[in-house]
């Protein structure tokens, strides 16, 4: 829908999409670095927000698609892209979290219009929580921003059990997230949507990163190719990628690991 000749941005709150991936978020070191960085892989545009010199929103034609902030070493986080999980209550969530081996990092804290936290489960994935209001066309960001957000993690069903309880999936409230099986895959929908996946496989204990538990973001793009190049230019790190792939797992020049996957048309 249109108005004056503009689109019209529904005003969404966390308790009507809870349960459901909402905002990406970089932590950082260096906020200029990672700003040129990522214009020339994913094309981005910034704004300064009302949160401060430290902080940026990503725009992608014009809409937030992500948020940087050059905190890490600040509050002693690691570089790394963090997914947020919309809830009603954040300080409901951070003590069901805990309540079921879960710890929390950071907050909640506010962070006006909303409040939230920094969270890791039980296996040690990274996670984050919010509460309030979410940014001016987030159904276009749910539709166009991130492909989605995959776990992998020790195992699926496990942390598909953590999660269902502290972010309350596949419960009885309107509006729940639901949950499907997908051979050894857990498959989060929202709205009908595939918003996240689970995946077995990964090692508690070991040295790589990229096999111990933790959440991916992956950015939806036309060519997967061209970002590939585009972050060798620019002083990241390809981590894994075939030649003609639809996918591939890159780093920034700070070390914040995400995926870039092509677009698929719904």
């Amino acid at each position: 829908m249109k108005r004056n000749g503009t689109l019209a941005r529904e005003i969404v709150s966390s308790h009507s999409v809870f349960g459901a991936p909402c905002w990406v978020s970089l932590t950082t070191r260096d906020l200029e670095a990672a700003e040129n960085f990522y214009k020339a892989v994913l094309g981005w545009r910034w704004r300064t927000g009302k949160l401060g010199d430290r902080f940026r929103f990503a725009l992608s034609e014009g809409m937030p698609v992500a948020g940087i902030a050059a905190v890490a070493s600040q509050w002693q986080m690691a570089v790394a892209w963090t997914p947020y999980f919309a809830v009603p209550s954040a300080d409901e969530a951070v003590s069901r979290s805990q309540e079921r081996g879960g710890t929390t990092a950071v907050g909640p804290l506010a962070f006006p219009p909303g409040r939230a936290a920094l969270l890791a489960d039980r296996d040690g994935a990274v996670f984050g929580i919010w509460e309030g209001q979410l940014v001016a066309g987030w159904d276009h960001w749910r539709r166009a921003a991130p492909a989605f957000v995959r776990l992998h993690t020790r195992d699926a069903f496990d942390a598909a059990i953590f999660y269902g309880e502290v972010l309350e999936w596949a419960s009885a409230r309107p509006g729940a997230c639901q949950v499907q099986y997908d051979g050894k895959e857990v498959v989060l929908l929202s709205q009908g949507d595939v918003v996240a996946r689970i995946h077995s496989g990964a090692v508690g204990a070991a040295p790589d990163p990229q096999l111990r538990p933790h959440w991916q973001v992956h950015f939806a793009v036309d060519d997967v190719e061209a970002c590939v190049h585009a972050a060798q230019d620019h002083g990241g790190t390809v981590l894994r990628w075939e030649p003609g792939a639809t996918e591939a797992v890159l780093s920034d020049p700070d070390g914040a690991r995400f995926t870039v996957t092509a677009r698929t048309k719904r």
